[in-house]
């Protein structure tokens, strides 16, 4: 068996590596750093939670270790798609870089360009960076990349998902030609292939699990689940998720709850809040800082379920997660993997359960075919609650039931409309200085009430008009 002693890493390095209590490298490991350190390409492609950031870190602070940096002109570069992932690789640096003299700067958005320009002054050999806030640096010209000797790409499909794909390619313009690239993904796309092919020379290819799966120490349920009416599915869906975590009792430990859409994010965690959960939200829209505290209490322990929009479905490395729960099917069917990766990480059991109403099921669809297997599927733990609403429905026989009495008075109108018709006819009777022979030719035959009056003629009957008998030039000449 492999061990990190066998790879040919620095000495100092293999201290600091066996300081943080590690002896075997993962299979991701044991096949990217090798060749990294003959100062190859490098293309892995392996599942989230296997390793990748410490398969990349540690043969650059090897290559680096040697040599100086010059100021705003780092010497190597790691890019990531998110604030939280990016922080991540930055305290991988400082865990396996401690008893080597590098130094280091953090890029990402939400933090002062004030501190960051003060870092690239200095000169860094390390530069870890979210894509946005890199160009931003370099466009007000604090900052040069023409001095980079390791790129490292780091969960280049979620780039994708997140359109940073023509940045990356232009921030692979703003680099030396003869830079060494180590390029990590979980999934190959289209449009991630193409990239490797463009910039990558001659890569090393590491592929430790097949594209988009799940790990087997991952329990997976789903609970299909209707709401009774279409205006309550979003509180009756936070009552299932509900009844879902109190169901999983002590066994759940801490647990992320994944939704698609940021408002979902602030609206479940005040649920939760509200019936007595611990819970905090974290999504894009949030203050940094308050993203910061939100991670560092949920690794810490003090936060025990952790609601988050996609931005934390990569780069959380918090080993001990026990469930994740999708409130929502992911869009992307990729996206599932990544979530329920959260969890069962380092070959610990974890569990991950997701709940789907109707019009997510061609979601859940390619989920199934992406993972090439059936999710088994859990009944609804609050099915008392739809019984409950049958007997305010069956209330209505009640109105109905007083409803004979209006009809039995609606059934005899005759007598109280007879009683109506004097006064009625009284106030539309003829006035005295209107002439009575011309109230029979405007009648129509009926009364007031649709009665026929017999002495009244009907249409035009035998009665002609004397004037519709003229002709045209008698009407003319008349």
């Amino acid at each position: 068996m492999t061990k990190f002693t066998d790879l040919n890493l620095n000495p100092k390095v293999l201290k600091a590596v066996e300081e943080a209590g590690y002896e075997t490298p993962t299979p991701i490991q044991a096949g990217a750093i090798p060749p990294a350190l003959e100062g190859r390409d490098v293309l892995g492609i392996a599942q989230t939670g296997t390793g990748k950031t410490a398969s990349f870190t540690l043969p650059m602070i090897t290559l680096l270790a040697r040599g100086r940096a010059r100021a705003r002109m780092p010497r190597s570069l790691v890019l990531c798609p998110t604030r939280e992932l990016a922080a991540q690789v930055a305290e991988n640096f400082d865990t396996y870089a401690k008893h080597v003299k590098l130094t280091k700067a953090l890029l990402i958005g939400g933090v002062s360009f004030k501190e960051q320009d003060a870092l690239i002054d200095k000169g860094v050999d390390v530069l870890i960076a979210t894509p946005g806030r890199l160009l931003d640096h370099f466009e007000r010209g604090k900052l040069l990349l023409t001095g980079v000797q390791v790129m490292v790409v780091d969960e280049a499909d979620r780039m994708l998902d997140m359109g940073f794909i023509p940045d990356i390619e232009r921030i692979f313009s703003l680099t030396p030609f003869t830079r060494q690239t180590l390029f990590f993904s979980a999934t190959m796309a289209p449009e991630i292939e193409r990239i490797t092919n463009t910039f990558l020379s001659g890569p090393e290819r590491i592929e430790v699990a097949r594209q988009a799966t799940a790990s087997e120490t991952i329990e997976q349920a789903v609970v299909q689940f209707k709401a009774s009416r279409r205006d309550r599915e979003g509180s009756e869906k936070r009552t299932v998720l509900r009844a879902l975590i109190d169901n999983e009792g002590d066994k759940l430990t801490n647990a992320i709850i994944f939704c698609n859409r940021k408002s979902d994010v602030d609206i479940v965690a005040k649920s939760l809040k509200k019936y007595g959960y611990d819970a905090a939200p974290i999504h894009g829209d949030l203050d940094q800082s308050q993203r910061t505290r939100t991670l560092d209490g949920f690794r810490e322990g003090s936060l025990r379920i952790l609601v988050a929009s996609d931005v934390a479905a990569r780069g959380l490395d918090v080993p001990s997660v026990s469930h994740v729960f999708n409130f929502d099917v992911p869009g992307h069917a990729e996206d599932y993997v990544h979530r329920i990766g959260r969890t069962g990480r380092a070959g610990r059991a974890g569990k991950a359960i997701t709940i789907c109403i109707s019009r997510d099921d061609k979601a859940l669809d390619a989920v199934e075919k992406l993972i090439q297997k059936e999710i088994p599927r859990l009944d609804n733990p609050v099915k008392p609650e739809a019984k409950a609403e049958k007997p305010a429905r069956a209330a209505k026989p009640e109105t109905e039931a007083r409803a004979p009495k209006p009809e039995a008075e609606a059934r005899a109108p005759k007598p109280e409309a007879e009683a109506r018709d004097p006064r009625k006819e009284a106030a539309r009777s003829p006035r005295k200085d209107e002439k009575p022979a011309q109230k029979p030719e405007r009648s129509s035959g009926r009364g007031k009430y649709g009665k026929r009056d017999d002495k009244t003629v009907v249409g035009m009957g035998d009665h002609l008009p004397s004037f519709i008998a003229l002709s045209f030039a008698e009407r003319r000449a008349s």
